[in-house]
């Protein structure tokens, strides 16, 4: 076995955070969702799985995947096959949801537990899709606003790129951002597809 598929099983394992996940108002827990393998071409960085991803017990798959998806140009075969795409969210936990039925944040004993080590176990990384703030924050060193990482999207690729979550309550955003779909999607598109041929 190698290091990236021992990570995996550690991971699997983990339990660190059984009590904080049972005093959310979800009372669920744990079920860390690593999807990985050393030499994955593409990382797509998000920040943790959300509740379809808890009981499915795959990444993105939901409303928010197949806007990813369609993103980067990519149909769920290519997107599911671990020796081409990591994903690996910043908590590998459902953190579950506050008393008003808010996302909790990831918490940051995931990231200080395993995110060195999983970056490490991948290698070399053609190219990083950072989502949000907390992934942009760990793998691109951004310090405002996920809107600002993401305007900053020529200065970062070919390497990585920043991108805003593909959930639906962005739509507004994308539409009084009109350049993100004319000129960033196709530039990530082409990008990505460079990297997984």
């Amino acid at each position: 076995m190698s290091d990236a598929a021992d990570l995996v099983t550690e991971i699997r394992g983990c339990r660190l955070c059984a009590e904080r996940f049972a005093a959310t108002a979800t009372a669920h827990a744990p079920r860390p969702v690593p999807w990985f393998e050393a030499g994955a071409r593409l990382l797509i960085a998000g920040q943790a799985p959300g509740m379809r991803v808890h009981e499915s017990g795959r990444p993105f798959d939901d409303r928010s995947g197949d806007r990813l998806r369609d993103w980067l140009g990519i149909d769920r075969d290519s997107f599911y096959d671990r020796t081409r795409v990591a994903v690996v969210p910043m908590a590998f936990c459902f953190p579950g949801y506050d008393a008003a039925g808010s996302d909790l944040p990831p918490p940051p004993l995931c990231r200080a537990t395993w995110h060195d080590r999983v970056m490490a176990a991948l290698g070399p990384k053609p190219l990083t899709v950072a989502i949000g703030q907390y992934a942009q924050r760990y793998h691109l060193g951004t310090k405002g606003t996920v809107a600002d990482a993401v305007s900053r999207w020529r200065d970062l690729l070919p390497a990585a790129i920043a991108l805003p979550h593909p959930s639906w309550r962005n739509t507004g955003w994308l539409k009084r951002h009109p350049w993100f779909e004319a000129e960033l999607l196709p530039a990530l598109r082409a990008r990505v597809a460079e990297v997984l041929a």
